[in-house]
């Protein structure tokens, strides 16, 4: 049987259109989920904290990713703390809090610079703020780790913890404030120092 010329047209045009419908289906299904995937993994790290229960409260996302520890320390503090030039403050995950801290880099500081981790010849300053600071203050005074021993002077209450850096609780704040000089142990002097800047800004 033979078919009319405009016949052959409509059946050729017919699977043209089917193939690039589903094409059309599955990119964009396959770009919605990949932006879908791109919100997951992203979102995260902006509001991640490096320490194990401290990760699973919901609260802590949200202080976390709200204030800017380098909003209260000035680069020339940190310089001044530190007793040499630094960089600028750059932001990273707190080791034991959940804030941000905002990390200030020597030049004998090694690279490359990870704000996440603790590094010599830096200043790091971590300020939470908000519901759950009181309740991160006392989880660190209170771990194995730390040989707390009281600081007067300082918020309502401070310790230092035996080996790298100055809590304090003021209100609603916590503020942590770690200087490590190159090659010397920390320096508990510097840090009361910087904290005494800060303070009047929380």
């Amino acid at each position: 049987m033979r078919l009319r010329p405009g016949v052959l047209g409509i059946l050729a045009v017919v699977p043209v259109a089917v193939v690039l419908a589903g094409c059309g289906s599955s990119s964009s299904s396959s770009s919605s989920t990949s932006s879908s995937a791109a919100a997951t993994t992203t979102t995260p790290a902006s509001t991640s904290v490096t320490t194990g229960s401290s990760a699973t409260s919901p609260s802590t996302t949200t202080a976390s990713g709200n204030f800017n520890s380098c909003s209260v320390v000035t680069q020339a503090e940190a310089a001044s703390a530190l007793g040499s030039t630094v960089s600028a403050g750059v932001l990273g995950s707190a080791t034991v809090e959940g804030g941000l801290a905002c990390v200030f880099y020597g030049s004998a500081s090694p690279t490359p610079h990870t704000p996440n981790v603790a590094q010599a010849d830096s200043v790091r300053v971590v300020v939470v703020q908000g519901a759950d600071a009181a309740k991160y203050y006392n989880a660190y005074k209170a771990s194995p780790e730390v040989l707390a021993s009281s600081i007067t002077g300082f918020g309502d209450e401070a310790f230092y913890d035996g080996y790298a850096s100055l809590s304090v609780l003021k209100g609603d704040s916590y503020l942590r404030v770690a200087v490590s000089p190159a090659g010397v142990p920390p320096s508990l002097s510097a840090e009361k120092q910087l904290a005494t800047a800060i303070l009047p800004r929380l």
